[in-house]
């Protein structure tokens, strides 16, 4: 098999890894969007009277068991993904990095140092899933007091105004995420940049590690998208066609979400004095 191939072929792989996470994910997700619609449903259609009190509750209850759903959802994603899925990003990875020397696979295994760099890996990615599903869990206990609070005033008048669950929406949008600038994502946006994300950066890291640890290779080819900077995409420093460090690999494996970047081996090269990382050859 021709090394343009088998670079596709991992580029294939990842995707498929990638689209299949995001579907999950997404997919448990709605669980709590569901059930934000449901609810207000519910209590649109309360009217005053003695049972008005106990439809409140029930329509209460059904939320809040919908809500620990979608909280075992995520979870079970979440230790999947960091178990399993992420460590199959991190072998495809490596795997790559002998398919360009044309290695045989069965040179690689799984050594202290890989493990140690997978575990470190997943158990930051495991707790940024987390942080999003706590928020996720606030953001819709507090959507809950709001809309029984509301509906609450409006049973205690003697008309009955328009009850607007598409403001209580507006005002808790549960199809969201909130960025640390306070911006709101949608959902499945979020979901394809993350999942994104933490797959090409494993990737990345485990053929940087294992050029440097299993091939003894210090200097690496970037390929990467047309006009991507080394750090962030808009970095004035295109990485495309340059030389990079081992080092500096692990450090920025990636530059942005959705990320082309990969990494060639380069065991040949020889540098002059004067010769800086990020050059071309």
């Amino acid at each position: 098999m021709s090394t343009p191939t088998r670079r596709r072929s991992l580029r294939t792989r990842l995707l498929a890894l990638i689209t299949g996470a995001t579907d999950r994910l997404v997919a448990a997700w709605r669980i709590l969007t569901r059930a934000q619609t449901k609810l207000l449903a519910a209590l649109a259609r309360i009217r005053p009277g003695r049972n008005a009190t106990r439809a409140i509750r029930t329509a209460t209850a059904a939320f809040q068991q919908q809500l620990a759903e979608f909280d075992r959802a995520v979870a079970s994603f979440a230790e999947r993904w960091a178990s399993q899925d992420l460590p199959i990003a991190y072998r495809e990875g490596a795997l790559s990095m002998l398919d360009h020397l044309d290695r045989p696979h069965r040179t690689w295994s799984w050594t202290g140092r890989h493990q140690g760099t997978i575990t470190g890996l997943t158990a930051q990615y495991y707790a940024d899933l987390m942080g999003r599903l706590q928020e996720a869990t606030r953001r819709a206990r507090a959507f809950l007091r709001a809309a029984t609070d509301a509906t609450r005033a409006r049973l205690g008048r003697f008309t009955v105004p328009a009850f607007d669950p598409q403001q209580l929406q507006q005002d808790h949008p549960l199809d969201t995420v909130i960025y640390s600038n306070d911006a709101r994502h949608p959902v499945e946006a979020w979901v394809r940049a993350a999942i994104s994300w933490q797959t090409i950066t494993t990737a990345n890291t485990a053929a940087a590690r294992t050029a440097l640890d299993d091939l003894g290779i210090e200097w690496l080819e970037v390929r990467d998208g047309p006009g991507c900077g080394w750090r962030t995409h808009d970095d004035p420093d295109v990485a495309s066609g340059t030389l990079r460090t081992v080092q500096d690999a692990l450090a920025h494996p990636v530059a942005h979400p959705h990320c082309q970047r990969q990494f060639l081996p380069r065991p040949a090269i020889i540098t002059g004095p004067d010769f800086a990382p990020g050059g071309t050859f």
